[in-house]
C-alpha cells in the first residue's frame, strides 16, 4: 500500500509561483505513475499532469501546460508540482495521485491519494 502527503501549499499572489511536493512511502514508488488533480468546493476532481515511473513520459492539462512543471526524483520517494504565473483561478484544493500504470486522467482509475494541500491564489 503506497501512503502520499502532499505538502507545500499557501496564499501567493497572482503571477507568482509554489512547488509542491508529494512524498511516497510503502509499496514501490519507482514503479508507481503518479499526477496531480485540483478540487475545488462543489467541483470534480480535475486532471492536472501526470508523470511516469522513470519520468521519461509527462502529460499536463491544456489549462496548465507551459505553466506547470510535474517531476521526480524516485531516490527522495518524490513527486513535485512546479507552478509558475498563478491565476486565481488555480486555486483550488491540491493532491497527488498514484496508480500502477502510467496513462489516464480520470480520478476513479487512481489507488493512492494524498490528503490535499491548499493553494490561494489571489487577485
Amino acid at each position: 500500500q503506497v501512503r502520499l502527503a502532499e505538502s507545500g501549499g499557501g496564499l501567493v499572489q497572482a503571477g507568482g509561483s509554489l512547488t509542491l511536493s508529494c512524498v511516497a512511502s510503502g509499496g514501490d514508488f519507482s514503479r508507481t505513475a503518479m499526477a496531480w488533480f485540483r478540487e475545488d468546493p462543489g467541483s470534480e476532481r480535475v486532471f492536472l499532469g501526470a508523470i511516469s515511473w522513470s519520468g521519461g513520459s509527462r502529460q499536463y492539462a491544456d489549462s496548465v501546460e507551459g505553466r506547470f512543471t510535474i517531476s521526480r526524483d524516485n531516490a527522495k520517494n518524490t513527486v513535485y508540482l512546479q507552478m509558475t504565473d498563478l491565476k486565481p483561478e488555480d486555486s483550488g484544493v491540491y493532491y497527488c495521485a498514484g496508480k500502477q500504470y502510467y496513462g489516464g486522467q480520470m480520478p476513479s482509475g487512481y489507488n493512492y491519494w494524498g490528503q490535499g494541500t491548499q493553494v490561494t491564489v489571489s487577485s
